[in-house]
């Protein structure tokens, strides 16, 4: 399999899944600026939207938007603990979890990374983030990973997306839960090795 990936973006999140699951692939670094491969070929290619992740399967299928790769992911190691089993009520509350971090925590994210957004657009977004940060803060209350005990990949992408935290200079110390969550999951081996692997790690 191959996984197309910026470094720092959201494909980080399938990247730690990958490694999690112990599952072989090729990481394939993408341009957000040129939208270009390292071998200078056109990523639009292997995605028309032109974003990250993208996962290749051996058969040369690919697969877009990273709840629905994570997903794969997890059902091709199911020993991993990824993810619940399919039909079952706690598999159906990990997706609520994943669209909830998709849609309203990394989109809320959008107009601070957007150059040109006005200063009232950015405000607002601040608040929507402190909102949504105060949510998560309170699901992982007693909880070491917002499922329980488990790591999952709403976990990975949790991470993933409050990583960009300092980038917007939101500090998290008022969201002790999320602050030692952050710590933990980035003591994961597998964490650990995707951040260097993207170069955000020395």
């Amino acid at each position: 399999m191959k996984l197309y990936f910026a470094p720092g973006t959201c494909s980080l999140a399938q990247h730690i899944a990958l490694i999690e699951a112990g599952l072989s692939f090729e990481a394939v670094q993408v341009s957000t600026k040129t939208h270009q491969l390292k071998d200078g070929s056109d990523f639009y290619a292997i995605n028309p939207l032109g974003y990250v992740p993208v996962l290749e399967l051996d058969d040369g299928t690919r697969l877009t938007e990273g709840p629905a790769i994570g997903q794969y992911i997890a059902d091709l190691a199911p020993q991993s603990q990824l993810a619940p089993a399919n039909g079952t009520l706690a598999r159906y509350q990990l997706q609520s979890l994943l669209n909830f971090l998709g849609t309203e925590l990394h989109k809320s994210f959008q107009p601070l990374f957007t150059p040109g957004t006005p200063e009232e657009t950015k405000a607002m977004a601040h608040t929507k983030l402190a909102s949504r940060f105060s949510h998560a803060n309170q699901l992982l209350a007693g909880r070491s990973y917002l499922t329980g005990e488990t790591f999952t990949i709403a976990d990975a992408y949790l991470f993933n997306v409050t990583n960009w935290a300092r980038l917007v200079k939101v500090d998290l110390q008022p969201y002790a839960n999320l602050a030692a969550f952050m710590e933990r999951v980035a003591a994961r081996p597998a964490v650990q090795a995707a951040m260097k692997a993207e170069g955000l790690l020395k």
